[in-house]
């Protein structure tokens, strides 16, 4: 596969869209945790990027605006 050169993201607040490419499996195990929960696909992904950076930096807890605090 080649390499891209992609430039780091800024830190910011601001909302970033991405595209993402899910094994069939995967994407339908988490449209089943997405339908019991009763929210979209989108939020489950969020929220397991969200508890992986938490536990990626247990001493950091993310703001409600995603920031990182101590």
């Amino acid at each position: 596969m080649a390499k891209r050169n992609h430039k780091p993201a800024e830190k910011t607040t601001d909302p970033v869209r991405v595209s993402v490419t899910f094994d069939g499996r995967d994407y339908a195990e988490l449209q089943s945790i997405a339908e019991e929960k009763r929210v979209s696909t989108a939020w489950v992904v969020r929220d397991a990027v969200a508890s992986y950076l938490g536990a990626r930096s247990p001493l950091f807890k993310r703001d409600s605006g995603g920031e990182l605090s101590r």
